[in-house]
């Protein structure tokens, strides 16, 4: 291949004589764009080697990890070194999902064919954001699946069997906010085999979400002088810096959410207009707003200075390669790092802290009454109120 980084004349004749050499060097070349390291690329091309000796005529047909998994073993033979395999894995499938050869291990519900009847309507009749399609969808998945594992039918369900799942699926790891947020989703899917009459319509109605308090899950907002704090401390010549300030001004000044961030592309910035375009999650359609000086600035200094080339349109890409868009999880790594550095978390809890003791001690001495279960409750109250707010929605 012409890449500067392989010199070795031999290497590249043996390059060009195993199988797939076209398939291979475009992918190096796709690598190389991304930002990959000459030494990374050279990894690669050496594993890309052996797996193209062992793989057979008919790849292209579909290659999956029954066949991967022994030409793995076979390179872990002969290297001798116990990570040897697991390269093989983690360079081939990327590779083959590139060529499109990738056959992803299917798993196929019984009720496969109501599950996407139930995920169209959701797309096309109500019209649901693709976010909460894909989050209904899966926990409907799950539920089917469970439903096949534990030999239940959908038309002889009952209330109890909800109440099993969630006791069986959730112990120790959902909250109530979380078993709330499911029973939603259960009951949007209930509503819809009902009206299909694939189970009782009764067992909507049967089915009750736990009790949620009244601002209980609001997030506390810091003040505003936390905020300038935290864009002092990345107003530096530091790419990442550079990076996270203009992450950073996007959730202060207009109030982003994490996933409106990360799909941020760069045709919705209007540079000459001085407007940005923006698709807001909730009402399902595009706002302009103005470009605000010191956003743009922010903006324009990423994207001219530190923002790698890339045939990505996102705004935001990765720092190291492979030069991805960032995805919404990683603009809350953002936004958290920054938190934990100043130490707003610990400042916070102690206010709220401060402020709910107060609430509790009044009312302890109007009822004149005070008991540990109390305080518990409101230490609970205030972690899940910090876990909310952490994940800067």
């Amino acid at each position: 291949m012409d890449h500067p980084s392989f010199s070795d004349q031999a290497a590249d004749a043996l390059f060009t004589e195993v199988p797939f050499a076209d398939e291979r060097n475009r992918y190096l070349h796709h690598c190389a764009t991304l930002g990959a390291r000459p030494e990374v690329l050279r990894v690669k091309r050496n594993e890309l080697l052996w797996i193209a000796r062992h793989l057979g005529p008919e790849a292209a047909a579909g290659v999956g990890m029954a066949e991967l998994l022994p030409i793995a073993q076979a390179r872990q033979n002969v290297h001798g070194a116990a990570t040897a395999a697991r390269r093989v894995v983690d360079i081939g499938r990327p590779w083959l999902k590139f060529l499109g050869w990738w056959r992803e291990p299917t798993v196929i519900l019984s009720y496969q064919a109501q599950l996407d009847r139930y995920v169209g309507w959701m797309r096309d009749e109500r019209g649901l954001t693709p976010s909460t399609v894909e989050q209904w969808g899966r926990i409907a998945g799950r539920f089917l699946l469970w439903c096949e594992q534990s030999s239940h039918r959908l038309k002889d369900l009952k209330a109890e069997d909800i109440d099993n799942y969630i006791a069986t699926q959730g112990a120790g790891r959902w909250g109530r906010v979380s078993i709330a947020y499911i029973v939603s989703a259960l009951r949007g899917f209930l509503r819809y085999a009902a009206k299909e009459a694939w189970c009782s319509d009764r067992l909507v109605s049967s089915i009750s979400r736990p009790r949620l308090y009244r601002q209980e899950s609001l997030p506390y907002a810091p003040d505003w002088s936390d905020v300038q704090k935290m864009l002092a401390d990345v107003d530096t010549d530091r790419p990442r810096d550079i990076r996270d300030r203009a992450i950073l001004m996007l959730l202060a000044v207009y109030g982003m959410r994490r996933g409106e961030v990360a799909a941020l592309r760069l045709d919705q910035i209007d540079w000459a207009g001085r407007t940005l375009r923006l698709f807001r999650l909730k009402r399902r359609q595009a706002q302009i707003y103005p470009l605000v000086p010191s956003v743009a600035e922010a903006l324009a200094r990423y994207v001219d200075r530190v923002r790698p080339p890339s045939s990505c349109r996102e705004v935001f890409l990765r720092m190291q390669a492979p030069r991805h868009p960032l995805g919404a999880s990683s603009i809350y790594s953002v936004a958290n790092r920054r938190f934990v550095a100043l130490n707003f978390m610990d400042r916070l809890l102690r206010a709220v802290e401060r402020r709910d003791r107060k609430k509790l001690t009044d009312v302890q001495a109007v009822s004149g009454c005070a008991n540990d279960d109390d305080i518990r409750l409101q230490r609970s109250v205030l972690a899940q109120c910090l876990i909310l707010y952490s994940r800067v929605q």
